[in-house]
């Protein structure tokens, strides 16, 4: 049994569900403040794209465990999926288990939220294994505890999100353009790029009040690109900013980094400019490219 793109659907011949988790992008990030738990405030229009990992969940086992094809997650306690099952299981006070198979296919630590994707597919899975015990908000609580973008991936629609990333609003006037996901392969440590964000030198507070905040109506997705931690991620990795440029440079309508990075987005006005830009961007050899949809 899949679950094909957003759509959880379940067999209930096989003792087992997959469910495929897919990326996101931040068409804009503005950080709004520090609150006194360290954590940041945000103002971030999220949408999933479809580039997915696959998560399987077997359920004829005793205890939870975690098998990845990716040799940098790792297969225990510490795995944001494995979190996920113990915190489902323990707050439904039954003593089971389930066998977590991830098949990566989302950069590891990109800015794309693959982790939060696969810790939401899991909950999602167990949820509906279990006959959704829980309804879509009390999993998005326990999400939360997890992540901050755990609730945006059970929520799977284009919102705004505020707080820390777990107040969601449904926001329908995204148009789906064909994207280009840029992944440089360096490494960015989330903490460390808010930790050094100075909310002195944000620049998204004033482009958004003008295109967004005043005009909601006529959104301009490409015009509200816009990044507040671009500057820091930027500055201490060339490679993101040359990714950026060579996005526009070969034609993107707009290119932003997505969350802190180190992965940029470019997009496209049709697909066949976005696979002939794919060529042209593969010809770097340290560079990740995938041509990807909006799934609004």
């Amino acid at each position: 049994m899949v679950i094909k793109k957003l759509k959880l659907k379940y067999d209930t011949k096989s003792d087992s569900v997959n469910i495929l988790a897919p990326a996101k992008i931040n068409l804009f990030l503005h950080v709004t403040g520090k609150r006194p738990d360290g954590y940041h405030d945000l103002f971030s229009l999220m949408c999933c794209v479809s580039l997915y990992d696959s998560v399987t969940l077997n359920f004829d086992v005793a205890n939870i465990s975690v098998v990845c094809s990716h040799p940098q997650v790792p297969g225990d306690e510490t795995n944001l999926a494995w979190r996920a099952a113990h915190l489902f299981l323990r707050q439904l006070q039954i003593d089971a288990g389930v066998e977590i198979i991830l098949d990566k296919k989302i950069p590891v630590a990109a800015g794309l939220g693959g982790g939060s994707s696969d810790a939401a597919a899991v909950l999602l899975g167990l949820n509906h294994y279990h006959k959704n015990p829980f309804s879509e908000d009390e999993l998005s609580a326990l999400g939360l505890t997890l992540g901050a973008d755990v609730p945006f991936f059970i929520f799977r629609k284009p919102a705004i999100a505020e707080g820390v990333g777990e107040k969601l609003k449904q926001f329908q006037q995204i148009k789906p353009l064909p994207v280009l996901l840029v992944y440089p392969q360096i490494y960015v440590s989330t903490a460390s790029v808010y930790d050094n964000l100075n909310l002195g030198l944000t620049k998204c507070k004033q482009r958004l009040k003008k295109l967004f905040f005043d005009n909601e109506h006529s959104f301009d997705m490409i015009e509200c690109l816009c990044n507040d931690l671009e500057t820091v991620t930027m500055h201490r990795h060339s490679e993101v900013r040359k990714a950026q440029k060579a996005l526009i440079h070969h034609g993107a309508s707009g290119a932003l980094m997505s969350g802190s990075g180190p992965t940029v987005f470019g997009l496209f006005t049709d697909n066949v400019k976005a696979d002939h830009v794919k060529k042209e961007l593969l010809k770097n050899s340290s560079w990740q490219v995938f041509h990807v949809a909006m799934l609004v």
